[in-house]
C-alpha cells in the first residue's frame, strides 16, 4: 500500500514554504522528451502527488489543462490558495486510482513523491491513463545536497543527514535513488531515459535550508518521537554551519545545490 505523509496543515505549510521546486531547465527536459514523441498542442498533464502545487504550476503554460492530484486535503487547500493559472484544477485521490479515462493523458508527472506510492500499482495506473506516445516523468532528488556561502562549501551537512538516517522510513529502503533506478528497469517501454544528476541551485537564507530539511520525512519522524531531541539536533547543526560560515545570523544567504535524478518513459504507440 502507499504511505501517507505530509498531510498535517503545519507540515503542508512547511513543505510549501521551504521545498525546492524543479527548475525550468528540468521541466524543459521533460517537455523536450515529450515533444519529440508527440506533436503540440498538448492537451492534458496530470501531476500526481502534487502536494501544494509548486511543480503543477510549472506545467500550466504548456498544456490546455493541468490537473494536480494528491491524497492530502491540507496540501490541496494550500495548492488552491496559490493557484494562479485558470487551466489548473486539483483532485483529491490516491496515486494508484487516478480519475481519468483510459488513454486520455499526454503527460503524467510525479515530482518527489513516487517513492511513497505503491509503485507497481501506480506504474500500471499510469500506463492505463497515458495516451499512446504519452510520457511518464518521475523526478526526485537526493539528500546529498551542497551548501555554499561566499564560495566555500560546508561538510557539516553530512552530520545532519547521518543523524537523520536512523529515522528513515523503512518503505524507502536504504536509498531512494535505487527505487527510481529499479522503476526505470521495470518499465517495459523500449523508449525511456534515466538521468542521475541534474543540479538545481537556489539561493535562500540558512534558516530556509534548515526549514527544508526539517520538512523531510526522517526529521518529521524524529520530531514526533522526541521533539526535544529534534529541536536540539536542528539547533546544533545550525550553530555549526554558522560557525563555519563565520556569521552570527541564520538569515545569511546560502546557495543550496539539489541533485535531481529522473526517469522519462514514452508509452508505445501500439500499446
Amino acid at each position: 500500500m502507499a504511505h501517507r505523509l505530509f498531510e498535517g496543515k503545519k507540515h503542508a505549510a512547511s513543505y510549501l514554504k521551504y521545498r525546492v521546486s524543479p527548475s525550468e531547465h528540468l521541466i524543459q527536459q521533460v517537455l523536450g522528451f515529450l515533444e519529440k514523441r508527440k506533436a503540440r498542442p498538448f492537451e492534458l498533464a496530470v501531476d500526481v502527488g502534487c502536494g501544494s502545487g509548486q511543480g503543477t504550476q510549472l506545467l500550466a503554460q504548456h498544456f490546455a489543462s493541468v490537473v494536480g492530484t494528491d491524497v492530502s486535503p491540507a496540501q490541496l487547500d494550500l495548492a488552491l490558495q496559490y493557484a494562479l493559472e485558470a487551466n489548473i484544477t486539483y483532485r483529491e485521490c490516491a496515486a494508484e486510482e487516478l480519475p481519468f479515462a483510459d488513454s486520455s493523458v499526454d503527460l503524467v508527472t510525479v515530482l518527489t513523491a513516487f517513492h511513497w506510492f505503491d509503485r507497481p500499482r501506480f506504474l500500471l495506473e499510469a500506463h492505463r491513463v497515458l495516451k499512446p506516445c504519452g510520457c511518464l516523468a518521475l523526478l526526485s532528488y537526493t539528500m546529498d545536497m551542497e551548501l555554499s556561502y561566499e564560495g566555500c562549501c560546508s561538510q557539516t551537512l553530512n552530520q545532519f543527514y547521518a543523524a537523520l538516517k536512523l529515522y528513515r522510513d523503512p518503505h524507502l529502503g536504504p536509498s531512494s535513488i535505487e527505487l527510481y533506478r529499479a522503476a526505470y528497469e521495470s518499465i517495459a517501454y523500449p523508449d525511456k531515459e534515466w538521468q542521475e544528476c541534474v543540479r538545481v541551485r537556489k539561493a535562500m537564507p540558512l534558516s530556509g535550508y534548515m526549514g527544508m530539511v526539517e520538512s523531510f520525512s526522517s526529521y518529521q519522524i524524529l520530531l514526533r518521537e522526541d521533539p526535544q531531541k529534534a529541536a536540539q539536533l536542528s539547533q546544533d547543526i545550525c550553530q555549526k554551519l554558522m560557525s563555519v560560515m563565520q556569521v552570527t545570523s541564520a538569515e545569511a544567504e546560502v546557495v543550496v545545490a539539489v541533485k535531481y535524478y529522473y526517469v522519462l518513459a514514452c508509452k508505445p504507440e501500439e500499446a
